[in-house]
């Protein structure tokens, strides 16, 4: 169970990782811009794949709950 344990969390922190990367290369798309566009246009072919589902959990409401869970 430990391990079962272990890899839902690595695997959460990795898509959280991921979706704050996506944050700081893309942030023009939710109007916070942090990144320069010359970068962000370098990265845009790499990150395309994971917009839709970054956007969907960016934009979605949050509860205090979620945290926990």
């Amino acid at each position: 169970m430990a391990a079962h344990d272990m890899t839902r969390y690595a695997l959460k922190t990795r898509s959280s990782m991921e979706h704050l990367f996506i944050l700081i290369t893309m942030g023009d798309l939710l109007g916070v811009p942090i990144l320069p566009p010359y970068y962000s246009l370098r990265l845009l072919p790499y990150v395309v794949p994971q917009i839709a589902t970054w956007k969907r959990r960016m934009l979605r409401e949050k509860d205090l709950t979620d945290a926990l869970f």
